[in-house]
């Protein structure tokens, strides 16, 4: 029943930010661009579900997430005549961030062998295929911005804010590239084992990849923004989303609450939570 629900839910939502995406369009094609994004992204995820749950593997979720990021922005820009500089750019940037993040995890579970978030998920086909869906659902709000300008019929100007954006994201981008191969080099190390990261980025916060993800995608949102109108606006609300996300769902309470089980009777980890931010850094927070 709850797997229903999220399909519903799902399709719905998807069907409202396809509606948001082509307002303000006139003569529009019966299928628009984004649609044909939207039934994309989730017959990719639903077609890669199948072999996935058989094999009761996770390995090539993320991967799929990733791929599907890429598959659509090329969808969007090879569904028109003409595309403008501002759909160049953020396209660039969407696939950019997808290319280097999916590379990166599907290198680390091939390490690892196993992602934790789906110990308990993978056994049952409804939640197992509603991680899936729910993943086609994330790809389709987080790309909704970029997928309105690059599919929109008319040509979107370049902005001053276009460049403020593209600024934005790359220092965004660096910020969770740098944190990423920090923790990779550190976990690496045999001297580490058992030990937590807390040098580098991460002696200022404790997830700062989390937060360069965050910057980056305000870039995407703050580049788009120009060419956006009306109702298309609601699509800049992407970061909130990866925000709510990432602070409330599935990214820092789990590892916050796997690291508090590993280091709870660690005196150097709890002088590390209680003196560094855990996600917006704070340039003083060092201690020695």
């Amino acid at each position: 029943m709850k797997a229903l629900l999220v399909l519903v839910t799902a399709v719905l939502l998807a069907m409202l930010l396809t509606f948001i995406a082509q307002s303000g369009h006139n003569n529009l094609p019966e299928l628009s661009t984004f649609a044909i994004c939207a039934i994309v992204t989730f017959v990719i995820q639903w077609c890669v579900f199948i072999p996935s749950y058989l094999l009761k593997t996770e390995r090539v979720y993320d991967l799929t997430g990733s791929l599907t990021f890429i598959i659509v922005i090329f969808v969007a820009i090879n569904s028109q005549q003409t595309v403008s500089i501002t759909s160049i750019l953020l396209a660039a940037m969407v696939v950019a961030w997808a290319a280097r993040l999916g590379t990166f995890l599907f290198l680390r579970i091939n390490n690892t062998g196993v992602d934790g978030r789906f110990d308990d998920i993978k056994p049952d086909k409804y939640r197992f295929f509603s991680a899936w869906t729910l993943q086609g659902l994330w790809i389709l709000i987080m790309a909704s911005a970029a997928l309105t300008v690059i599919s929109s019929p008319q040509a979107a100007r370049i902005d001053a804010l276009t460049l403020v954006g593209v600024a934005i994201w790359l220092i965004g981008f660096a910020i969770e590239v740098i944190a990423d191969q920090q923790k990779t080099r550190f976990k690496q190390d045999p001297l580490n084992q058992g030990q937590f990261i807390q040098t580098g980025l991460w002696a200022y916060s404790r997830h700062p990849n989390y937060f360069g993800e965050i910057v980056l995608w305000i870039g995407v949102a703050i580049a788009a923004y120009p060419a956006l109108e009306g109702w298309q606006l609601i699509t800049l609300s992407s970061p909130l989303f990866i925000i709510l996300l990432l602070t409330k769902v599935s990214g820092i309470p789990m590892l916050e609450k796997r690291a508090d089980e590993k280091w709870a009777n660690n005196p150097d980890y709890q002088k590390y939570i209680t003196t560094t931010p855990v996600l917006i850094p704070r340039i003083n927070c060092r201690w020695g």
